[in-house]
């Protein structure tokens, strides 16, 4: 059914630390953890970065993170992926980079100086564990469709999306989600909310983190939500 990449939005709910070794000194690092493994322990395996976000001063576009991301991978030979994010931990707001590819939490801090290098300025140190955070993340989504309205990254193996008819706030998802989950054989899945802009407008969708799951599934889930807007 082919494949086609587009810029989205994803807004996700997750417990954040601060990185606090292996970073540039005294600049604001966060780690975002590997969303499926908040269901089966996150220390099960060798741990790497799964996402992490350098905390700027001030916003970045879109398109300049982009650019700039591009010119580290050719320049260094690697495969980061960038994005705008913005991070809400109870009434603040810090803006970021997040940045996926990382291999070892070792590479973050010369990874972050090649932004640095490229005129970023990174927020000053902060440390804290285990944090609510709301994350909003602009992003490029490669999709594969499956069937209609239901697709698979090409980027990220687990990671699946689906279409729903209605745009939700973000209480009104949590709402759903938690009616959702208690009535479903298999809750062992991570669900987000997010958008992708097209050219005739935008499509609401969920992101759906889960090793191999089937159509079948990824139907189920996305017709109880439909079931709960309609």
């Amino acid at each position: 059914m082919g494949t086609r990449e587009l810029i989205g939005k994803i807004i996700i709910q997750e417990n954040i630390d601060t990185v606090d070794e292996n970073k540039m000194p005294k600049t604001f690092v966060i780690n975002v953890p590997d969303p499926y493994k908040n269901y089966y322990g996150r220390f099960t395996e060798v741990e790497k970065p799964n996402s992490i976000i350098f905390v700027t001063k001030t916003p970045n576009s879109f398109e300049k993170i982009l650019r700039v991301t591009n010119k580290i991978n050719k320049k260094y030979g690697l495969q980061l992926h960038g994005a705008k994010c913005e991070i809400t931990i109870k009434d603040r707001k810090l803006n970021g980079v997040r940045v996926k590819g990382i291999i070892k939490y070792p590479e973050i801090a010369q990874i972050q100086q090649y932004y640095f290098d490229e005129g970023y300025d990174f927020a000053k140190s902060e440390k804290f564990h285990d944090v609510d955070a709301l994350i909003r993340i602009n992003r490029f989504i490669n999709i594969e469709e499956l069937e209609k309205g239901i697709y698979h990254s090409k980027d990220e193996d687990d990671t699946y999306y689906v279409e729903v008819p209605k745009y939700m706030t973000w209480e009104n998802f949590r709402k759903i989600t938690f009616e959702v989950k208690n009535n479903i054989a298999d809750r062992n899945y991570d669900i987000a909310k997010g958008i992708l802009y097209e050219n005739d407008g935008i499509t609401e969708i969920l992101r759906i983190v889960k090793p191999k799951a089937t159509v079948e599934m990824l139907k189920t889930i996305q017709q109880k939500y439909i079931d709960k807007l309609m």
